[in-house]
């Protein structure tokens, strides 16, 4: 027995939220994802054993014996009481739920809010979330009284979330600041959607506003504003906030799966966005699969170490578009990466619920080259073995509070990093400034660095890739929108497989100075115009590797000299990390480097009028030459020549 609710469309890809047959809900219990996924799971658990199940239900045993299991969550155990049909499982669920319902009561009764409603609401996708799983897959073993405590207290957060200015509790006026309630590129919006969608299917025909909750879900939030907003804003997939806050976004794929389970719509689709962050995970992933590229704050972990919050987002994708060409590569990604399984007994359920079969695909085969235009990453790689170098050009839009000032910041990773973001070696991780990124970093007059202001664009200008290179510019002069002395910083590079870089910049301010940034775990040592960079790389898995970064300075403005800054040495907030500096003064200026691994180019980098000639450790003699004024050259690789310019081409997804 189902009933419809009218909650708008069925799915599309990338079209818009409307439309299309209308999604049914179960009138009984269980409404929640188990009518679809009930016997897959039974199978797991109770005939199979598979090594994740056994795994998953020991850990629920643990907690349901008493053992305080770190982070984790009552549902775990409902699901285990749904699945066996032992009730001791929904007992102890239910004893947990309890405890939350009776604590927030308490707090109301003193005239506070309770603790969902604590920084902002964020947490209220957990608590009410657990509540509303823990009511729908326990609900024969709840009483009247319990039912009515429990979806009135949900019922109320809930409804605070969306209506800030006359929230209540206890019919106390609470009112809160509203943060990211209309902003479906925040994580917060992801814990709001969590908690409302859950508890409209849950109390389905039980409290008068569940429909309203399931509408404001499916057709407000996902079909009104957030379909539209990633259609326009985030083409290729990923985060504005980073990688370290945008991982969040495992919690939105994941309400995905679960409306599709419990309505049988594919709201996944909706958006390209979907599909197209599979896509971005793996581009962002290291080559040795251990680390995600560190854009944006990285507040749990600012060494951005793959974890298993990465590898959940990476399983619901994989779960949304199972038959696709690149879930095979995605899988394969899951089980050769330094997390395999989860490692942490709050995240055991996810392995369970998303335990894929054996795959023989490995990452080779995709596409080496990859652009997400919604954020503004360019990613390129050598190959997809471990060793592979990888190069990332960021150039795009500046509009989250987490995202960094790292516009046309380059980042370069071989076994571990060579160039990178300040923030890994950072204790809070969350150092924004240009200073901590490899760009041209600008001062005014009084000394003092220009700030890229939020809320603005840098234009990718061209991209292109052919035989041996990748080339691409940026336009990172509309970050300065709001400095007068900024005319134009733009940022060209041809990456020349597998290990050398040519940058060429071109800077033209007024009063103060222009500072040429490379940011590295080591110390540069620096000879006229060569600077050196030797870092051991690769000690997490005790095979320590040794790189060195060269850079050859080939065209600077005059009298530019390199120095070094330590990080550590002049802020506390900094474990190390060093930044080759190369100063010039304000004025029309281009700076043009080669930059390469090891022995990667061989003798001497000879200059040409904005451009250098040098040799590849294969033997071709590279010329490189820049247009002085606008973007584009020439690039002759051996007898293949390659006039460069303007235009993004379509990367191929597939080679």
């Amino acid at each position: 027995m189902a009933l419809c609710v009218a909650c708008g469309g069925g799915g599309g890809g990338g079209g818009g939220g409307g439309g299309g047959a209308v999604p049914t809900l179960a009138a009984d219990h269980p409404r929640i994802y188990l009518r679809k996924n009930r016997d897959r799971l039974v199978k797991a658990l109770i005939t199979d054993k598979t090594e994740a199940a056994v795994r998953f239900k020991a850990s629920v045993d643990r907690w349901v014996s008493g053992v305080d299991v770190y982070n984790f969550e009552a549902w775990n155990a409902a699901l285990v009481g749904q699945l066996t049909g032992d009730p001791k499982y929904c007992a102890a669920a239910i004893k947990a739920i309890d405890k939350q319902v009776t604590t927030a009561q308490a707090e109301i009764g003193k005239g506070n809010a309770p603790e969902v409603a604590s920084d902002s609401y964020l947490g209220i996708g957990d608590m009410i979330g657990d509540l509303a799983l823990v009511y729908d897959w326990c609900a024969d073993s709840l009483t009247g009284g319990q039912r009515g405590a429990w979806l009135a207290y949900a019922d109320q957060a809930v409804f605070n979330v969306w209506n800030n200015e006359t929230a209540t509790w206890g019919g106390k006026k609470m009112t809160w600041s509203g943060w990211a309630v209309d902003d479906p590129s925040d994580n917060y919006y992801y814990s709001f959607l969590r908690a409302t969608m859950l508890l409209g299917i849950a109390s389905n025909g039980e409290i008068d506003r569940a429909a309203a909750w399931v509408t404001q879900f499916r057709q407000t939030k996902i079909g009104d504003e957030l379909v539209p907003t990633f259609n326009m804003d985030l083409v290729g997939g990923g985060s504005r906030e980073g990688t370290g806050y945008g991982v969040a976004m495992r919690t939105l794929f994941h309400l995905y799966d679960v409306w599709g389970a419990s309505t049988t719509e594919p709201i996944a689709s909706l958006t390209g966005h979907t599909r197209a962050s599979m896509l971005s995970f793996i581009h962002q992933t290291m080559p040795a699969l251990d680390r995600i590229a560190p854009t944006g704050d990285q507040s749990r972990d600012s060494t951005a170490a793959l974890f298993d919050y990465h590898r959940n987002y990476l399983q619901e994708l994989v779960a949304l578009y199972p038959n696709d060409p690149i879930a095979p590569h995605a899988q394969a990604l899951l089980r050769d990466s330094t997390v395999p399984a989860m490692s942490s007994e709050f995240m055991f359920a996810y392995d369970f619920l998303y335990e894929s079969a054996d795959t023989t695909a490995t990452l080779d085969g995709l596409g080496t080259a990859y652009y997400a235009p919604g954020i503004g990453e360019i990613y390129a790689r050598s190959g997809w073995d471990k060793h592979a170098t990888w190069v990332n050009l960021i150039a795009g839009p500046f509009t989250q509070s987490h995202a960094h000032q790292d516009q046309g910041s380059l980042l370069i990773n071989k076994d571990g990093w060579l160039a990178y973001d300040a923030v890994i070696d950072s204790h809070s991780g969350l150092p924004q400034e240009t200073t901590a990124h490899s760009l041209v970093r600008l001062v005014d007059a009084s000394g003092k660095t220009i700030e890229q202001s939020r809320d603005t664009e840098s234009k990718l200008l061209a991209l292109h890739r052919g035989t041996g290179f990748l080339h691409s510019a940026a336009d990172i002069t509309p970050v300065y929108k709001a400095t007068k002395s900024v005319q134009q910083v733009q940022r060209e590079i041809i990456y020349l497989e597998p290990d050398a870089i040519v940058v060429y910049d071109r800077v033209k301010t007024t009063g103060g100075s222009q500072v040429w940034q490379l940011v590295s775990p080591a110390a540069p040592v620096s000879t006229g115009s060569h600077s050196s960079i030797s870092v051991a790389v690769d000690k997490d898995r005790g095979n320590t590797v040794a790189h060195t970064l060269q850079v050859e300075r080939v065209s600077p403005p005059a009298g530019v000299a390199p120095t070094s800054y330590d990080f550590a040495a002049n802020d506390k907030d900094f474990l190390l990390g060093f930044r080759l500096d190369e100063t010039a003064g304000a004025g029309d200026n281009r700076f043009l480097h080669v930059i390469w691994i090891d022995g990667a180019v061989t003798g001497s980098v000879t200059p040409t009028t904005d451009g250098a000639t040098l040799t590849l450790a294969s033997g071709k003699t590279v010329a490189v030459q820049f247009n002085h004024d606008a973007v584009g050259g020439t690039l002759k690789i051996g007898d293949q020549s390659t006039a460069l310019g303007a235009g993004v081409d379509t990367l191929p997804e597939l080679e």
